[in-house]
């Protein structure tokens, strides 16, 4: 069985530490970066099946660094997490090309759904 590759993207250390520990313990190979650059870099190193990304980190901001790994490795299905009460980015986010959003905090349930079917949507990508 594939392992499915998943990336996390948040300055929040506690928060990306904790959720990164949580999607581990259910069979997800994952992996985390705390800034865009460093997701960026891991990326075009070794592509992953799906990222959550943060929209508000300093430096390079999610929507950018979705634009980015849009243009690295296409396949690779995003996750845009938003903690500021707005839809407003997530939704640019989509219409960037983003595979869904979340509102933090969000549930480990939902994010859980939502990162299987971002795999799968992926995987019938390949054909």
């Amino acid at each position: 069985m594939i392992r499915p590759r998943i990336l996390l993207v948040d300055d929040e250390d506690r928060f990306r530490k904790t959720l990164k520990k949580r999607i581990s313990s259910r069979d997800y190979e994952v992996f985390d970066a705390a800034n865009g650059i460093q997701a960026l870099e891991m990326i075009r190193d070794d592509p992953m099946d799906v990222v959550v990304l943060d929209v508000r980190m300093p430096g390079l901001s999610g929507l950018e660094t979705l634009t980015e790994i849009k243009n690295i490795s296409p396949e690779t299905e995003v996750i845009m997490l938003t903690g500021h009460a707005s839809v407003d980015p997530a939704i640019e986010g989509m219409k960037l090309g983003a595979f869904d959003y979340l509102m933090k905090p969000c549930d480990l349930e939902d994010l859980m759904v939502k990162i299987q079917n971002a795999f799968e949507a992926k995987s019938s990508k390949k054909g």
